[in-house]
């Protein structure tokens, strides 16, 4: 694809790293920071180097930026004690800080879209009526995957991981986390759907047409006759 001038992207990647900048300093477990923030650490640098070959749609920049937002706030406070998840809790009674429940909620929120972009432009289901409950079997596995590493981290670390795992005393809370991603993902489908496939056919159609036009200036350039 040749490549198209966007502000909005290149604005929400500095409003991570600024973000990402911040959080770094003084978090309330370094170790914590680093496996909550991880995501972004990775994923931030291999969109910049896959861009000009495989750009994103505006409506799945925002999300991940979002997204990558709710990993920084909870990776500089810890998931259990963001202050405005304490906020939440004593005003509504609540018996635990919900910020991680918002956390799960987004891991199958914005990774749906990820997922449905990257199936719709890299195979032959876009426009199936499979799209849509594959793109959610995608999240919720993606979802148990997850969990395993936090399994793994705690078998590892012990208590030292309780900061990272963040369950706040409930045995349950490894399947609240999936409940929570699979949520995400069917609402992310049945809401955002159809914004995404218009969001899908401007772009095709920008960056064709863009490279339409650089192959046409090309030809012209190589036809035309120089001055003597």
């Amino acid at each position: 694809m040749t490549a198209v001038r966007r502000p909005l992207p290149v604005l929400l990647a500095w409003a991570v790293i600024a973000a990402l900048a911040l959080s770094a300093w003084g978090p309330r477990d370094r170790t914590t920071w680093f496996l909550e923030t991880v995501w972004v650490l990775v994923g931030l640098p291999l969109i910049a180097l896959t861009w000009r070959r495989f750009p994103l749609t505006d409506l799945l920049c925002c999300l991940l930026a979002v997204h990558a937002l709710v990993l920084i706030v909870g990776g500089h406070y810890t998931y259990a004690q963001v202050p405005l998840g304490d906020w939440v809790r004593g005003t509504f009674g609540l018996d635990r800080n919900p910020y991680d429940r918002l956390g799960h909620l987004m891991q199958g929120f914005v990774p749906a879209v990820l997922v449905r972009e990257v199936l719709s432009r890299t195979s032959p289901l876009r426009g199936s009526r499979w799209l849509a409950p594959l793109t959610v079997c995608a999240c919720l596995a993606f979802s148990a995957v997850f969990e395993m590493l936090e399994w793994a981290a705690a078998v590892a670390g012990g208590h030292a991981a309780d900061a990272f795992l963040a369950t706040q005393g409930d045995v349950w809370d490894t399947q609240w986390d999936m409940f929570c991603a699979l949520i995400g993902a069917t609402v992310s489908v049945l809401v955002l759907s159809r914004v995404h496939d218009r969001q899908l056919k401007r772009l095709t159609s920008s960056y064709s047409g863009a490279g339409s036009t650089a192959a046409a200036r090309t030809s012209t350039a190589g036809t035309t006759p120089r001055p003597r």
